[in-house]
């Protein structure tokens, strides 16, 4: 591919009790607060603000790690967001619809991970209640196999392209592809050919990358694929960016 080719950078927090934690290979247990070279806060508001002044996102995306263990959404912190002028892109973990109605009179979309959402039959009564670009599938995987239960969606680990296709068929035309093994670990996605796979046979599906984004390159080479826009976090807090 060649000439110039631009994405869109969608700033993240990983939340946890309530403070921002760094995300390392999706490990969970082993995340700690947040260290940063561009704020000195674990404030969620304060975090927030300062990635908004670096990157001057459209749109923030934030892991609710506590709700997708089961816990009760963050629903406080995400009115704090808005009330502050962020557009909030939230995953909390599995939802019905009711949980999916309370969330989207707060934020600006849901985000729908693999990892606690499944079945498909969920997926769609979500996206009843919203509009196309208003949820987001979060395809999420581990070293390159799909993660989660995958009975519903009667597709095996090892072929993540299925369920781009199964989200395109339920209405869904925004897609995260994560790989979480490469979260915060400066490896890159390794996901490039997967993304490029799907925007080809959709190109009206927004494709988004996250995970292991290293650098501005890492951005640009991501966009020459056809990726729509990038998740970034540690490249931001360290300086890399």
């Amino acid at each position: 591919m060649t000439g110039e080719a631009e994405v869109r950078i969608i700033p993240v927090i990983d939340l946890m009790g309530g403070q921002v934690v760094h995300a390392v290979a999706g490990r969970r247990s082993e995340y700690r607060p947040l260290r940063s070279n561009i704020v000195a806060s674990t404030d969620p508001v304060v975090v927030a603000k300062a990635l908004i002044d670096l990157v001057g996102p459209e749109e923030l995306y934030l892991a609710d790690l506590d709700a997708i263990a089961g816990a009760e959404p963050a629903y406080g912190i995400y009115q704090r967001l808005v009330d502050a002028g962020i557009r909030l892109c939230v995953d909390a973990g599995p939802q019905t619809p009711v949980t999916g109605w309370r969330l989207q009179e707060i934020v600006g979309c849901l985000v729908l991970g693999l990892e606690t959402n499944p079945d498909p039959k969920r997926a769609a009564l979500l996206r009843r209640v919203t509009g196309p670009r208003d949820i987001i599938f979060s395809l999420d995987m581990r070293g390159r196999k799909l993660l989660g239960n995958l009975t519903g969606w009667a597709v095996p680990d090892d072929q993540p392209f299925l369920i781009a296709q199964k989200v395109y068929d339920l209405g869904i035309r925004r897609i995260i592809v994560l790989d979480l093994e490469r979260v915060g670990v400066g490896r890159g996605t390794g996901t490039e050919h997967l993304c490029h796979a799907i925007k080809k046979a959709y190109p009206d599906m927004e494709v988004i990358a996250g995970g292991g984004i290293r650098n501005r390159e890492d951005a640009e080479w991501l966009a020459h694929v056809g990726v729509d826009a990038v998740l970034v976090a540690s490249a931001l807090h360290s300086g890399t960016w």
